[in-house]
């Protein structure tokens, strides 16, 4: 058969040479990648196997095989498995057709510790490569199960690789690693010493469901030792806690999480009855990069007595959990069913609504036991979990029962609802909120103002999400959520002597003006006194019902069309720069003069609450102008 050589693409190039000169302080993590890829391949043989009876694989021992040969220094590991066809080969291995590619590359090289970088390795489908890491040549050979023909691929990571199709490939898939030369004082890493293999399997894939055997090792005398199954297969979601060690359950996770890091929490489920399964549950300790983007693959796990179904089930957890990673082992399901029979399947609802009660009691565990844990988590998650507010009203009371916010509470903890509604002082109505991009932003916002001064608490809210959540829920325990930012709030912030006539004398002498000013600012559709400004000037607030602008501008971002609200503009009547408009006006006939102080006003309070102006350069040359009159 004919061999074609060909060039790796750009990405492929980089990440082979950061696998040649790799900077891992730990090289034994290319095996567990190698097992982990043997794994899946037996995996999808199984269920297409069980699918099509008619295809023609033999199923009847899968397994995986490490095989050395010591004088030749090869490490060979090969399964039975599902294989690979040519084309697969030349797009799955020949190039990295991976989204998250530039990402990983870029992560790989900032990666502050080896140890950190070292768990970078299978987080993007890139594990092949990385026995790059100890070999100087790699060479695959692979027949896809129901196929007549093999392949084999083979690469010494130099910028080109060759395929070649053959005849005499075995099913499934083996790679052979021509090791680089031994180091005579590091035993370490001598990966054609029987012991190494099998210390390296213990500890990274003890739990896998296949057999991983030892082949052709020698024996003292010369000759063959009998192959050795060197994992235990056993399926740690089926085994009482007492029977695993916390070290196992990490393993277990950062196999299936792609995590270098331990998880933060673990969550086992025993359910029994008419309908029984098995659940292991973690919950990372960071974020992922991707938890945000459309595209992020999520959802657990989904095996059928112990028979894996589907990676990224996402009907089993809601999309707000869609950090949570693990295995869910149900006993009465379909081993064909589809993604989309899932999300009819009741089962699969009551299994869901079961794993999410389960996950929210453990973050409030957390949050009662383990107070250090639980900040670590709602940093991480917290974010994502208020989704849940919006788009799970079944769950809504357990998950404000684990939420916490900012607040301008002096000793700057994080506060509950609960722990909000309980030290409210007497005669407070409402549990007081104030949105934003930033907590500085928010924080010296003049809508805290009268807050401030009266010492009533308010929450400090700035993740997107609670744009939309806050409305959703709308109250709490028969208090009302109330942003500082919209309506008329009366705090009675200032101590006001004056008698109520005078009061009224001086909303009289302001109506010519606040009228005035309506009718010249285009933007505005009232302007009003304030009570929530102490010693800014103005501000703009909106209606009760009305949309906030970053509100408008979210669905706009997610290409829904909502009309412009205009704001209401209030101005502070013990302001000196108010109180000198005021006076102007009442004073002048020709108040032309007085409208770019109207329309300065108007922008200075668009600005205070982190907003553009319209006309920046207008608004610039006004300023220097007042400022120029002031020398």
């Amino acid at each position: 058969m004919s061999t074609e050589t060909f060039e790796f693409q750009v990405e492929a190039r980089q990440l082979l040479q950061l696998m040649i000169h790799s900077v891992y302080s730990n090289k034994d993590v290319f095996l567990r990648e190698l097992v982990s890829n043997a794994s899946d391949a037996l995996d999808k043989l199984r269920l297409a196997k069980l699918r099509d009876d008619t295809l023609d694989a033999d199923v009847s021992d899968l397994h995986i095989e490490l095989e050395i040969d010591r004088d030749a220094r090869t490490l060979t590991v090969r399964d039975n498995g599902i294989g690979m066809s040519y084309d697969e080969v030349g797009k799955l291995i020949g190039t990295i057709a991976n989204s998250g590619t530039a990402q990983f590359l870029k992560e790989l090289k900032e990666a502050q510790d080896a140890a950190g970088a070292e768990g970078l390795i299978g987080q993007f489908g890139v594990g092949f490569y990385s026995g790059f890491m100890v070999a100087d040549e790699v060479t695959l050979v692979t027949r896809r199960a129901g196929e007549q023909q093999g392949t084999r691929w083979a690469s010494r990571g130099e910028g080109t690789y060759t395929l070649e199709r053959v005849d005499d490939a075995p099913q499934g898939t083996s790679v052979v690693l021509h090791l680089k030369p031994a180091e005579p004082d590091n035993q370490l890493h001598d990966y054609t010493s029987a012991w190494k293999l099998k210390e390296i399997v213990k500890r990274y894939s003890d739990f896998i469901t296949w057999p991983v055997r030892l082949v052709g090792e020698k024996k003292d005398d010369g000759g063959t030792a009998e192959p050795e199954t060197l994992n235990s297969m056993k399926a740690l979601w089926a085994r009482s806690r007492d029977e695993v060690s916390d070290d196992e359950f990490h393993e277990l996770y950062k196999h299936i999480g792609h995590d270098w890091r331990d998880p933060l929490e673990t969550i086992q489920l025993h359910a029994e009855g008419t309908f029984e399964y098995q659940a292991l549950l973690f919950v990372p300790s960071h974020a992922p990069h991707d938890l945000f983007r459309q595209n992020m693959r999520h959802g657990l796990q989904l095996y059928v007595k112990r028979v894996f179904i589907m990676d990224d089930c996402e009907a089993l957890l809601p999309a707000y959990l869609r950090f949570v990673k693990g295995v869910v082992d149900a006993q009465d399901l379909s081993l064909n069913v589809s993604r989309e029979i899932l999300q009819q399947d009741r089962h699969i609802r009551m299994m869901q609504r079961r794993l999410t009660k389960k996950v929210l009691s453990s973050v409030k565990s957390m949050m009662t036991g383990a107070p250090e844990r639980y900040a670590t988590f709602w940093r991480e998650f917290g974010a994502v979990l208020k989704e849940g507010l919006v788009t799970d009203p079944d769950n809504r009371d357990a998950l404000l029962a684990v939420a916490s916010f900012a607040s301008t509470r002096e000793d700057g903890g994080a506060v509950t609802l609960k722990q909000y509604a309980e030290r409210m002082p007497e005669g407070q109505a409402d549990i007081y909120y104030i949105t934003g991009e930033s907590r500085e932003a928010i924080d010296n916002s003049p809508h805290m103002e009268a807050f401030r001064e009266r010492g009533i608490e308010v929450l400090l809210l700035t993740d997107p999400v609670d744009e939309v959540w806050v409305d959703a829920v709308g109250e709490f325990e028969g208090r009302r959520l109330r942003s500082v930012t919209k309506g008329e709030i009366d705090l009675d912030a200032r101590e006001d002597d004056r008698s109520e006539d005078e009061q009224k004398q001086q909303a009289e002498s302001y109506a010519g003006l606040l009228g005035w000013m309506r009718e010249r600012l285009d933007d505005v559709k009232e302007v009003r006194l304030s009570t929530r400004l102490t010693r800014s000037p103005a501000c703009l607030v909106a209606d009760a019902n009305d949309l906030t602008p970053a509100l408008e501008n979210m669905y706009r971002a997610m290409g829904q069309e909502v009309p412009h609200s205009k704001r209401i503009l209030e101005l502070n009547p013990d302001h000196a720069l108010v109180k000198g408009l005021n006076e102007a006006y009442a004073e002048r006939e020709d108040r032309s003069e007085l409208t770019d102080t109207a329309e300065l006003l108007y922008t200075l309070a668009v600005v205070a609450e982190g907003g553009r102006p319209k006309d920046p350069a207008r608004f610039v040359q006004l300023m220097a102008d007042r400022l120029e009159r002031t020398l």
